[in-house]
C-alpha cells in the first residue's frame, strides 16, 4: 500500500519547507493511525519506518536527513551540522537524547519535533540561513525553552530576533488545557502575566500559545512575523494527535522545517 502523508504547510519563503503532519496518509493502526513517525510512543516499528520512508520520499531526502530528538520537557538545544547524517546511529541517538529543540544552517536536513498537545514552534532566519524546531510543553514553556532556542541561534548563527519568522503549530488551546492549582502557581512564580495567559473555569486553564508568543515578542520577534495555526489538537483529535484525548499510547505530530537552497 502506497500512501502519501497529509501535511499542514506553512509559508516561510521559497527556499524553506515547513509543515506539521496530520493523522492521514500512513499505515499505523489504532490510536497511532494513520501517520506516526515517532519511535518513543509505543507504535509498531515496521509501521513507523514505513511512514518515515513516505515522508522522506515526499521531502526528497533519505532517512539520514530526517532529524528529531527524544524530548524530555527540558531546555536542551542541539545544533545539527553537516556531518550529522553520516554519524553512526548510536552516536546520533546519544546526541538527540534529552533534547527539546534542534537547529541547523545546513540545506537538505529536515529537523523537527514531536507533539500531541504540546506546542511545536518553528523559527526561520532567512538573513543568516538558519532554522530551529522547538518542543514547548507546559514545562518547557514555563522554562522559556523558545527564548533559550533564540539565544542559541544568536550565538551559533548571529541571528537577530527581528529577522526571525516564527510558527506556532497545532497544540492544545486554553479552553481545553485545564491545569491544577500547582501548575498555575508555577507559572505565576516564573513571572508570567497570569491575567493574560490564564482563565478560571471550574479549574485554571492556561494559554500556551500566548505564553510562547509573548516570550518571542519580548525578545524582539515581530508579531507580524509570528503565525499561530490556531488548531487545537484536543478539539481536532480526528486530524491531529492528542494525548489527552487518545492517551499517551498514541501517535505524535511531527512539525518540521528544511531549508532547500
Amino acid at each position: 500500500m502506497s500512501l502519501t502523508p497529509q501535511l499542514l504547510p506553512y509559508s516561510l519563503g521559497e527556499n524553506v519547507t515547513a509543515f506539521s503532519t496530520m493523522r492521514l496518509g500512513g499505515v499505523s493502526m489504532g490510536n497511532y493511525a494513520e501517520f506516526n513517525i515517532n519511535y518513543y510512543c509505543g507504535d509498531n516499528v515496521a509501521n513507523i519506518e514505513a511512514n518515515r520512508q513516505s515522508l522522506c520520499h515526499l521531502l526528497g531526502i533519505d532517512g539520514h536527513h530526517l532529524v528529531y530528538p527524544h524530548q524530555v520537557h527540558g531546555i536542551e538545544i542541539r545544533q545539527i551540522g553537516t556531518d550529522f547524517p553520516t554519524l553512526p546511529s548510536l552516536t546520533k541517538q546519544k546526541l538527540l537524547e534529552g533534547v527539546d529543540a534542534v537547529m541547523t544552517d545546513v540545506n537538505g536536513i529536515c529537523i523537527g519535533v514531536s507533539t500531541a498537545d504540546c506546542i511545536p514552534i518553528l523559527l526561520y532566519d532567512e538573513q543568516n540561513h538558519a532554522c530551529c524546531a522547538v518542543h514547548a510543553g507546559w514545562r518547557g514553556t514555563m522554562q522559556r525553552v523558545v527564548q533559550h532556542a533564540i539565544h542559541a541561534m544568536q550565538v551559533a548563527y548571529h541571528t537577530r530576533p527581528a529577522d526571525l519568522q516564527a510558527v506556532i503549530g497545532p497544540g492544545i488551546s486554553l479552553e481545553n488545557f485545564e491545569v491544577g492549582d500547582e501548575v498555575y502557581e508555577q507559572f505565576a512564580k516564573a513571572g508570567f502575566p497570569m491575567d493574560i495567559i490564564a482563565r478560571r473555569y471550574e479549574k485554571w486553564h492556561i494559554d500556551l500559545w500566548e505564553c510562547n508568543r509573548i516570550q518571542m515578542t519580548d525578545l524582539g520577534i515581530s508579531p507580524q512575523n509570528t503565525f499561530i495555526s490556531g488548531i487545537c489538537t484536543y478539539s481536532e483529535a480526528d486530524r491531529f494527535f492528542s494525548a489527552r484525548r487518545l492517551g499517551i499510547n498514541s501517535g505524535r505530530i511531527f512539525t518540521g522545517i528544511m531549508m532547500v537552497s
